[in-house]
């Protein structure tokens, strides 16, 4: 099971819903990237997406709500 670091997760970001949010948006983004290219997906796409987070390779945007706080 994959259980990456939380703080690291959190690292820029205010919220848990916006780490959920933008990591369920870049799965599907991957899942559907593969269905285009019409590979096959081995490897799960929230763990993908997950390892982009934490490598800096994908940036989670906040709303200005939030980012004001």
């Amino acid at each position: 099971m994959f259980n990456p670091d939380l703080n690291k997760l959190l690292n820029g970001c205010q919220s848990r819903y916006s780490i959920v949010t933008g990591v369920a948006k870049r799965a599907r983004e991957i899942r559907e990237e593969a269905i285009e290219r019409e590979e096959p997906v081995d490897v799960k796409t929230v763990s993908t997406a997950m390892d982009e987070i934490l490598e800096g390779k994908y940036v989670i945007e906040e709303p200005e709500e939030i980012a004001k706080d």
